[in-house]
């Protein structure tokens, strides 16, 4: 589905990521470990075409995508849920929604029920402005939004991050029930073991801009991986 080969990107002179090679398959949720600062979320905003590729290519579906624009990568089926939320504050919960549908399949004006299934909070709150909700409320909506469009592949970049236990829970049922449908790969930064062993197929382990380590959760050991993990 997805494939990056020797990646190299960063900001203004600054190079970031170093060689990367990732290989994410339909319906994997694949994560993505590391130290704060090693290029996890650099990573994730050059797949989105936020930043632009110095080096190495991706692919997807066996096309070479390197090139392509936000828009466009959106358009064919990538989802994207920034770090930190971003939500419309002065928009309603439904506009949120509703902006999902723009890269939606032609045609889709509603937002998919099985979407506000997953997030049932939600429904009543239709009407609220985007900047009323929780910081957990906030992180669900911009999950739902991202979701709305019916992605083939959703990179998350810390879902968790900040969100009391009750919502980190709802957002890992989330996650194992589109793991389960099998329709939508997953790129999941995050910095929880305990949560990336409960979701992952894969995990990549980065250092320095490069990956460290990779493979199946039952293969890695924290011991053979902690030490790129703490400070």
């Amino acid at each position: 589905m997805l494939l990056l080969k020797g990646v190299e990107s960063g900001y203004g002179e600054s190079m970031v990521l170093r060689q990367v090679h990732l290989d994410i398959k339909p319906g994997q949720v694949v994560c993505l470990m590391g130290r704060n600062g090693v290029g996890k979320s650099t990573l994730l905003r050059t797949l989105m075409g936020i930043l632009k590729v110095r080096s190495g290519s991706i692919h997807w579906d066996g096309k070479e995508v390197t090139k392509w624009d936000s828009a466009k990568r959106a358009r064919v089926g990538i989802g994207y849920v920034p770090q930190g939320r971003d939500v419309f504050p002065q928009m309603s919960v439904r506009e949120n929604l509703l902006l999902g549908l723009e890269t939606a399949p032609k045609g889709a004006k509603e937002i998919p029920a099985d979407v506000l299934g997953m997030f049932p909070v939600l429904k009543t709150m239709m009407d609220r402005q985007g900047g009323d909700l929780s910081g957990g409320q906030q992180q669900q909506l911009a999950f739902a939004r991202a979701l709305a469009a019916k992605p083939r592949l959703l990179l998350l970049d810390e879902p968790t991050e900040g969100i009391q236990p009750s919502i980190v829970d709802d957002i890992r049922d989330v996650i194992i029930q589109i793991k389960n449908q099998g329709d939508t790969a997953i790129l999941l930064v995050e910095q929880s073991e305990e949560f990336v062993r409960s979701v992952a197929d894969y995990i990549y382990v980065m250092d320095k801009g490069a990956i460290a380590m990779q493979g199946e959760p039952e293969e890695l050991g924290l011991a053979s991986f902690e030490h790129y993990l703490t400070v």
